[in-house]
């Protein structure tokens, strides 16, 4: 069945107007409760409320797209007990990066594998538990959650390192638009955002389908009305790191907001702007140890949707609202 068919109005703009509330996005599930890039996460994530599942997109050496962060999966799969021979080092867009790699296994033995917590500060109950999941399997439990919810939920694949997978003749572009047009996933319309950092996978990406495209921009980024004039010829919004919405000092004290919402809304572009997360290791001091103030505040700066671990808490502060 086709995620189009129970879609939201809310959806089917890409963006939210100023009456309604920003999409919430469970960026790598419900990874504030679950190990990151699991069903579990994301079906946590769904149930909690998100609009929106995250998977960051890597490929296997058979060539199919599993969800992982990086392809480098020592710090999240149990990867280093079950195959230690296979420990490498390879230079990934420039960096000289020591561990195990996706594309060092066929999906058969990554499947015998089990995801892991990252962070040694969030709960460790559920390592060992779950396997790594392919980008079809998200993308049907978002088919299926759909019809269960009768609200449409969307995937947010990431294209992880694109141009280092298609020096290796493993691109990510053509099997992640075969898994979405195999469903129907065509159109700016259908519940899909697809985002990535380098502009060439995007303009790759646009000549292939028609579904919604997200320049990803980190900190530091030089964000000119110019810029954001190139970036609407490809891409449908941005995906800005909160620093450049809101910017911090060296201590970690919000500054006043920069004027980005404002000039991507007029370039024609939306604003999925990331992460939210609850720890005091992530939160500014300036929020006093309130999560829910660091989403009413980016809500209110009229941002059209918003990345976040913990999705149970944007749930509470946009019910609120």
């Amino acid at each position: 069945m086709v995620i189009r068919n129970v879609m939201a109005s809310v959806l089917l703009a890409g963006a939210v107007s100023a009456s309604s509330r920003p999409l919430i996005i469970a960026h790598r599930g419900a990874s504030g409760h679950r190990p990151e890039h699991t069903i579990e996460g994301y079906t946590l994530a769904i149930e909690m409320g998100a609009d929106v599942v995250e998977p960051d997109l890597v490929s296997t050496k058979d060539g199919v797209l599993v969800a992982r962060h990086e392809n480098e999966i020592g710090g999240t799969t149990d990867v280093e007990g079950k195959f230690p021979a296979r420990k490498t080092t390879k230079q990934i867009d420039g960096q000289a990066i020591s561990g195990w790699f996706t594309e060092d296994f066929t999906l058969a033995e990554l499947k015998t594998l089990r995801a892991r917590e990252r962070l040694p500060f969030r709960s460790h109950d559920y390592d060992g538990r779950f396997v790594v999941p392919t980008f079809e399997e998200i993308v049907d439990l978002a088919a299926r959650k759909s019809r269960e919810t009768g609200r449409a939920i969307a995937v947010y694949p990431e294209t992880k390192h694109p141009t280092y997978f298609r020096s290796i003749g493993l691109p990510l572009e053509p099997p992640l638009v075969a898994t979405l047009d195999a469903r129907g996933l065509r159109r700016k319309a259908d519940p899909v955002f697809i985002q990535s950092f380098e502009p060439s996978s995007l303009q790759t990406l646009r000549t292939m389908t028609g579904v919604r495209l997200m320049q990803l921009l980190d900190e530091g980024a030089d964000v000119t009305p110019d810029r954001l004039a190139a970036i609407a010829k490809y891409a449908d919004g941005i995906g800005p790191n909160k620093r450049l919405i809101v910017p911090a000092g060296p201590d970690g004290r919000l500054l006043p907001p920069t004027s980005l919402v404002g000039e991507a809304h007029a370039a024609g572009l939306f604003v999925h702007v990331w992460t939210m997360r609850s720890e005091d290791v992530f939160l500014s001091p300036s929020y006093g140890g309130d999560p829910k103030r660091e989403y009413e505040q980016f809500a209110s700066l009229g941002v059209d949707g918003l990345f976040t671990d913990f999705p149970d808490v944007a749930a509470a502060v946009f019910r609120r609202r």
